[in-house]
């Protein structure tokens, strides 16, 4: 068994709290640990915030996440030109801004980042999950 959302949104800020919860009440009531979940949480919330602040003008962008066993694999597409993450810039120590792909490399088990020629970027996020003692999703994951 495996679990699935995924949820074409408008690329608006308001989108990304929806998302976000949707995924968390997801992995809670497979009984997901808290700072697994919390980890996703903010993975996921920088990827949709990128999405909404740097691709090209469109209405709407993807999310997809699926759950198959002790693996959460997010994948966020936008429909912009893509973009090369070797030749994004570090930010300067105490800027405000652009550190979140350094939170998603620091968080994710594996990142990759996947440009489709004029049809945006994919940016597909890799978690381990562990799950609380007795929780359900180990069980329902192996049926």
């Amino acid at each position: 068994m495996e679990a699935t959302i995924a949820l074409r949104l408008p690329r608006d800020a308001a989108s990304v709290p929806l998302i976000r919860q949707m995924l968390d009440g997801t992995l809670r009531s497979l009984g997901v640990e808290p700072q697994v979940r919390d980890d996703i949480e903010l993975m996921l919330s920088e990827a949709c915030s990128n999405v909404i602040r740097h691709a090209a003008p469109s209405d709407e962008y993807t999310v997809s996440a699926a759950v198959y066993d002790h693996l959460c694999i997010i994948k966020v597409i936008d429909t912009g030109g893509g973009f090369d993450p070797r030749k994004v810039v570090e930010p300067e120590p105490g800027s405000e801004h652009g550190r979140g792909l350094q939170i998603m490399r620091a968080l994710a088990d594996d990142i990759r980042f996947t440009n489709r020629r004029e049809n945006g970027a994919v940016v597909c996020l890799e978690k381990r999950l562990r799950y609380a003692p007795g929780a359900a999703g180990p069980h329902l994951m192996t049926t």
